[in-house]
């Protein structure tokens, strides 16, 4: 719980700004007037307040569904394991993670506006269910995500030990981590397009009922493959530094407390 949560609190504090570009982006009204580089840390206090328990939920599911599930042998086992535990924990951690997701990229397209108003203002006009809005659609993008870079990063991590002869250190799970967000972050842009267009919805739009194959088929018909692109560079340096960050934060404090 305190290496997730340590972990998770420090990269998404340190690339909030990647973080807001690339939402900017993806937004229907266009990066300019969703802000452009204006208030480039609005929304930062739902990220703030969401981040411990978030990944801390994630990693509690993620190490105790591993520990439950056959592993390491035989081998062709452990990428299985690996894509379970992280598919698991990423459902759990999205209970979390989408509420503050919500107010985080409606504050990001509305730099005018506070955290607490925008807050406000959804659970007048939409009730719990608005905190919500996506939450199907950001575990559709959270499970392939997942599905690539939990098992390339652990057996990245495998092969590195197996060549040096001993356990990979922090800084190298940290090198594994980068290059497997990285992977995955690419070819998962597309849903997160979507996720974020109807999170952005206006109630009773389209997009709104959170289907993502109607998002996606939107996004092809209006502004074709550039559209369902839209943000990725951000989005790959900001998850390939988080991967960086988060899995080399997450390895050196669960051996400093373990």
């Amino acid at each position: 719980l305190k290496a997730g949560g340590v972990a998770g609190v420090c990269v998404d504090l340190i690339l909030f700004p990647l973080d807001t570009v690339k939402t900017r982006l993806q937004s229907p009204q266009g990066f300019r007037k969703a802000g452009g580089f204006r208030g480039i840390y609005a929304g930062v206090p739902s990220t703030a307040i969401g981040s411990f328990p978030n990944a801390a939920a994630f990693f509690i599911t993620y190490e105790n569904v591993k520990s439950v599930l056959p592993h390491g042998s035989p081998s062709y086992l452990s990428p299985a394991t690996h894509m379970v535990a992280a598919s698991l924990g990423e459902v759990v951690a999205c209970l979390i993670r989408v509420p503050s997701e919500v107010v985080k990229q409606r504050a990001q397209v509305s730099p005018s506006s506070s955290t607490l108003r925008i807050l406000s203002h959804t659970l007048y006009h939409e009730g719990i269910q608005g905190l919500y809005r996506g939450y199907k659609s950001t575990v559709l993008r959270e499970i392939p995500f997942s599905l690539v870079q939990f098992p390339l990063w652990e057996s990245l991590k495998d092969l590195w030990s197996w060549k040096q002869g001993h356990v990979v250190d922090s800084w190298q799970s940290a090198v594994c981590g980068a290059f497997a967000g990285g992977f995955a972050a690419a070819v998962t842009t597309p849903l997160d397009v979507a996720k974020t267009r109807i999170m952005l919805a206006k109630a009773g739009s389209s997009n709104a009922s959170g289907k993502v194959l109607a998002a996606l088929g939107g996004i092809w018909r209006t502004q074709g493959l550039s559209g369902l692109f839209a943000g990725v560079v951000p989005r790959m340096a900001a998850i390939s530094l988080g991967g960086f960050i988060f899995l080399g934060t997450y390895e050196k404090t669960r051996q400093l407390l373990l």
